[in-house]
């Protein structure tokens, strides 16, 4: 949906906004299937030092921001490695189900196909939760789930057909 959402790069001021929307639903939706280890490795991962240093270098952290907000409240988020790996992706769940989620995976697509034309593959270790929301994005099973540092996932893969991989206007 493009109604009243911006879609941008995460700014610099915006880290600890972006991290607790990602902590908020991840407790909310996904945490519930994890051990108490799964959760607290996960909070680690969304530290936001860590998440500004990996902003600033191999990946990259769009965000879509409520116009009809005082302030632009970040209600979705995506972030992603240059070479298509969706590291994290959340949408606040009042926003959910508006188109949000496709918007900021098709900009996310959008950048990585600028720095790569020939990229022919997205990748994702989904929460097991999130499998049937990744599959209406396009994404397909791509082996069984597995946990690695008590934190769950299924491996996806979207494959993006010559059409879509020229470059955007």
């Amino acid at each position: 949906m493009k109604g009243p959402f911006e879609y941008r790069r995460m700014r610099r001021g915006e880290v600890a906004e972006v991290c607790n929307l990602a902590l908020r639903v991840f407790q909310e939706f996904v945490a519930p299937q994890f051990s108490p280890e799964g959760v607290r490795q996960f909070r680690n991962h969304t530290d936001p030092h860590l998440f500004l240093l990996r902003s600033q270098s191999k990946n990259f952290i769009l965000i879509a921001a409520d116009k009809a907000a005082d302030k632009g409240e970040v209600v979705g988020m995506i972030e992603t490695s240059y070479d298509g790996h969706v590291n994290l992706f959340f949408v606040d769940g009042r926003f959910q189900c508006q188109g949000i989620g496709g918007e900021l995976l098709k900009k996310a697509l959008e950048i990585c196909r600028m720095r790569n034309p020939e990229m022919s593959t997205v990748t994702v270790n989904s929460a097991p939760s999130a499998v049937g929301i990744y599959e209406r994005l396009g994404f397909r099973l791509a082996g069984p789930e597995s946990s690695v540092d008590q934190i769950r996932s299924v491996p996806m893969i979207l494959e993006i057909s010559d059409a879509d991989r020229q470059p955007a206007r």
